[in-house]
């Protein structure tokens, strides 16, 4: 329990936290073991500061009985000394399946439920940690991937990502608190299912323990690091952006980690949606590889071309143009 109770008091007394602590904190809970220690440790917290703490528990509407889950989770928090408990009915949709479509769906949720400026609390451990690490890396998606969840991305927190899922899965027993077992988390349809039963428990084995905090400590390196570069490429942005566009001369002496950076940023200020790695390199090559070649197509109908030492982003086949302007 204490490890619990310490990891919620670590993130809500930290000085990261000052700008976010508006109370009440908020509490998101699905019913599931990670969640209600969460709650438990919350409440303990909120008890000792004397504030009040509120739970928010989203029903995906995606399993039969899922409102009796919901309801039995809501029970659980008024039973721990929640002010106050909201159970909200959600209805996933969209592309990217249906867990992308469920997240979505919670977390535009749990954005309407809480009070301006509060945190919520998000019951995330040191294996989801784990797996979010794999997927990145599996995916090529770059240093942002790879390293994994924040504990504080404002409004939300993820105090347990120190926190193994077994020390989670103790404190609910010791507290008496009965968890609900989401089926889905042991449907080998999901690839996150697949990591957590097959490839994290074989990694284990073959490297003889400690996997899951390597790969937490791995993400936290990463993350210190593409913070540290993310200045330097807003610094840098700052120097060679122009009245129109960017200055590719400038930029072009810069490292590649840093140009792209630039690039992303600049690129998703104007406009510019979903920006994979390739279309960032090929971006990044009328900057450092620039032999007098073409524009290059980007998503959502753009094209980002170089014109007399200038990076400019147009409207293709829309007869507009819609060129950068950083005035």
């Amino acid at each position: 329990m204490s490890e619990i109770r310490v990891a919620v008091r670590r993130l809500l007394d930290s000085e990261e936290a000052a700008a976010h602590r508006s109370f009440p904190p908020v509490v998101a809970c699905s019913g599931g073991p990670d969640s209600l220690a969460l709650a438990a440790a919350t409440a303990y917290f909120a008890r000792r500061r004397g504030v009040p703490v509120h739970g928010v528990v989203v029903d995906h509407g995606m399993q039969e009985g899922s409102a009796e889950v919901a309801a039995r989770a809501a029970e659980q928090l008024v039973d721990l000394g929640f002010s106050q408990v909201d159970t909200v009915r959600v209805q996933p949709g969209g592309a990217g399946g249906a867990e992308a479509a469920a997240r979505r769906a919670r977390y535009a949720a749990l954005r309407r439920y809480r009070p301006e400026g509060s945190l919520v609390l998000l019951g995330h451990t040191l294996d989801d940690q784990a797996e979010t690490v794999l997927l990145g890396l599996g995916r090529g998606s770059g240093a942002r991937s790879i390293a994994g969840m924040r504990p504080l991305d404002a409004p939300w927190a993820r105090p347990f990502l120190g926190v193994s899922r077994g020390t989670t899965e103790a404190a609910c027993s010791e507290l008496g608190l009965v968890p609900w077992r989401d089926p889905h988390n042991s449907d080998s349809r999901f690839t996150r299912v697949r990591l957590r039963s097959e490839v994290l428990p074989l990694m284990e084995e073959v490297l003889q323990g400690g996997v899951a905090s390597a790969l937490s400590r791995t993400a936290a390196q990463l993350r210190e690091d593409a913070d540290a570069l993310d200045s330097v490429a807003e610094e840098a942005r700052e120097r060679v952006r122009g009245a129109e566009g960017l200055d590719a001369r400038a930029l072009s002496g810069h490292p590649p980690a840093v140009r792209r950076r630039v690039l992303r940023n600049w690129l998703s200020e104007r406009g510019v949606p979903e920006l994979s790695d390739s279309h960032l390199r090929a971006a990044d090559a009328l900057v450092g590889d620039w032999r007098g070649q073409g524009g290059h197509a980007l998503p959502g109908g753009y094209e980002l071309i170089r014109a007399r030492g200038t990076l400019l982003v147009e409207c293709r086949g829309r007869g507009i143009d819609q060129r950068s302007s950083d005035g």
